[in-house]
């Protein structure tokens, strides 16, 4: 009998499938596309060169650039043009009596024109942030870093009088370049107009901008020398010379730390910045919080921070993640508060550098709304909302919400304009956020949005902490003025004591009016800590009496390298003091696959 064609089949082993020449489980070039620790900035800068949508580019310098400094230019014209008009009419009507009408009708309009004012102002203040405070800290580090490596201090005091020194000389360094560029623009400026202008607007182009530059100019050589010679009589950083010990009431507040775990979206997922070079997937995280969760058992905690950096880049899916991964830890999440970081609202595009948003884009907005909604959720009903000209914290941020529920939900659903540039105010308007003290002498939060307005991944982790921000915090702080307060934020204030091996970490990450926050907060300091992340490295220090606490990322490292992070001991000290006592170290061990 002759064997069927089944019958005659070798016999083989049961098996899965062979492992494939690339494994996607360990990624591969792409995943290192957008990573500065893989590549150099320069390389990521030479690939945005033939990504960039020169359109986009466009359209974001002209609303952020042009269209503010046009408006700060054109505003001298038209309000001598208003008034040299109505004042030629006064006189053929009222004669020698003009003068006195004159000031009545200058007082409607003062009124009339408050508009066009306010325009000038805030577009003044637009430019002030985009360019002229970047520009004097730019060169303020760039002195700094030159110094440094040209002179190696070998001691925390040296290195604060070189950093003082730099200070100064990179206020009057700006000013001389801001006065030079003032006086070669000054012959195209123009300062006085007339009715009959409106009949040739195109002429006005180049006067305009040339007013605009000649204001912002003068603006920064002086704004720059009080800037540099205040940099220079502040506190500078030095490491913290020692801890407080236990108060004698013992009221102590433990507080874990957590900052920068950066959730990706995918099981086998990698982080923009390590690239292939960090941990894979959340695995990692998620030890982290077992570790917490044992610390937690063993003496409770107060609170949980995580100051930024929730997300790699602000997806629906990775927020997804993170409230799949807390919500295995409810005793957790019940004292945890969280803050935005630069990779939770500026990310544009996590696998391309070179995308960039408008300054009016949903997509901008859509980011912010994730992690707003995030933070009602997660200590929604702790924190209250400072309200414009107020001191007294009002609703808590889910009661704030809930009237733009609808919106909000409608705008993630179908986006849009209108929406958009609606709920953009909405965020604004949210911080500071206050979780007041529980006892007028006892431990409040404050929570700040430290992220820079940028459109660009490749600047997104810039900072800048809004002036308006500021005043609602030292209101909220004037309050309660017995109480002890944690300041919490995404960046740090200043550069810390520390060598740093390339310029870029010193720039590119740099909260730029950090200097003066640190002033704002100096008349606080002996009962405030600010705590930060950002940087991902741990380093505890002081500026004078202002304690600042900065805190490793438990998660960017290699997959054969350990992490750590800190639970904080806050003392209540004498005469309504903030004591910092030694923390505790929580080490999570390597391993040797995440998946």
């Amino acid at each position: 009998m002759i064997p069927s064609s089944v019958e005659s089949r070798p016999q083989r082993p049961e098996r899965g499938p062979a492992k494939p020449l690339i494994d996607p489980r360990d990624g591969d070039a792409e995943d290192d596309a957008s990573s500065p620790k893989q590549k150099s900035l320069m390389a990521i800068a030479g690939s945005l060169l033939a990504e960039i949508s020169l359109t986009k580019l466009l359209l974001a310098w002209a609303a952020s650039i042009v269209f503010p400094a046009a408006i700060l230019g054109f505003a001298p014209l038209v309000a001598t043009a208003w008034v040299g008009d109505v004042f030629s009419r006064l006189l053929e009507l009222y004669g020698i009596g003009a003068a006195i009408v004159l000031l009545a009708v200058a007082g409607a309009g003062w009124i009339g024109w408050r508009p066009l004012l306010r325009a000038a102002e805030a577009n003044f203040w637009a430019l002030n942030a985009l360019g002229v405070q970047p520009g004097y800290a730019l060169c303020r580090e760039a002195i700094r870093h030159l110094a440094e490596r040209a002179l190696k201090p070998k001691s925390g005091a040296e290195l604060a009088r070189m950093r003082a020194m730099s200070c100064a000389g990179a206020g009057i360094l700006v000013a001389l370049i801001a006065a030079l560029v003032a006086i070669a623009v000054w012959p195209a400026t123009r300062w006085i107009g007339s009715a009959s202008d409106l009949a040739a607007p195109l002429q006005l182009i180049l006067p305009t901008l040339a007013n605009a530059v000649v204001i912002m100019s003068a603006y920064l050589a002086a704004a720059s020398l009080v800037w540099g010679f205040a940099d220079a009589s502040t506190d500078q950083p030095l490491d913290l010379e020692g801890f407080d010990g236990a108060p004698s009431d013992g009221r102590v507040w433990r507080v874990a730390h957590l900052s920068d775990i950066h959730i990706v979206g995918e099981r086998y997922g990698f982080r923009i910045e390590s690239g292939r070079g960090g941990p894979r997937g959340n695995e990692r995280l998620r030890r982290v919080m077992t570790r917490l969760q044992e610390s937690h058992a063993a003496r409770p905690l107060d609170l949980v921070l995580v100051t930024g950096d929730m997300t790699d880049a602000g997806r629906s899916a990775e927020w997804a993640e993170f409230f799949d991964n807390i919500a295995g830890h409810p005793d957790l999440a019940e004292r945890m508060l969280i803050l935005p970081g630069n990779h939770d609202v500026n990310i544009v595009d996590r696998a391309n550098p070179a995308r960039l948003d408008l300054p009016f884009s949903p997509a901008k907005t859509l980011r912010k709304m994730r992690a707003l909604s995030a933070m009602a959720a997660v200590g929604g009903d702790h924190l209250r909302v400072i309200g414009v000209g107020g001191a007294e914290p009002g609703l808590t941020l889910a009661a704030a919400l809930e009237p733009h529920r609808q919106a909000i939900e409608t705008f993630a659903d179908q986006g849009g304009l209108r929406l958009s540039n609606r709920l953009a105010r909405l965020w604004d308007e949210m911080f500071p956020l206050i979780a007041p003290p529980p006892q007028e002498d006892g431990l409040g939060v404050a929570i700040l949005n430290s992220n820079a307005d940028t459109n660009f991944s490749f600047t997104n982790a810039l900072g800048m902490i809004p002036a308006d921000h500021a005043r609602r915090l030292t209101a909220a702080l004037d309050h309660y003025p017995k109480a002890r307060w944690i300041v919490a934020l995404h960046h740090h204030l200043i550069e810390y004591p520390m060598p740093v091996t390339a310029f870029s970490e010193r720039i590119g990450t740099a909260l730029v009016n950090g200097s003066w926050f640190q002033r704002v907060l100096k008349p606080y300091a002996g009962r405030v800590v600010v705590m930060h992340g950002h940087r991902h490295v741990d380093w505890i220090g002081a500026c004078g009496e202002l304690k600042i606490v900065s805190a490793p990322s438990p998660v960017m490292a290699r997959q054969s390298a350990p992490t750590h992070f800190y639970v904080h001991a806050l003392a209540a000290g004498p005469e309504g003091g903030l004591g910092l006592m030694a923390p505790e170290r929580i080490d999570i061990a390597a391993a040797g696959a995440e998946a």
